[in-house]
């Protein structure tokens, strides 16, 4: 059987689908989406990125700032 884009049932036929389709879309049935949930990783980097913030100088942030803005800017 098809799944969509966060693994949901879907019908395999074209009719079953488009009726699907339909009902989604005029609210007679809810799709169900599973939250996104957020990796280990990511909550730890959010907390290393404010500890070495806090532990920095102000100069030194802005060092950093502008060292990363340039090479946005810059043309490869």
């Amino acid at each position: 059987m098809p799944k969509g884009p966060q693994g949901q049932k879907r019908s395999g036929d074209v009719v079953g689908a488009a009726v699907m389709a339909a009902k989604i879309a005029t609210g007679e049935i809810a799709e169900e989406i599973a939250p996104k949930r957020e990796s280990a990783a990511a909550e730890l980097g959010r907390k290393g990125g404010k500890a070495r913030a806090a532990s920095l100088s102000k100069r030194k942030r802005a060092e950093i700032a502008k060292k990363a803005a340039a090479a946005r800017w810059r043309k490869d």
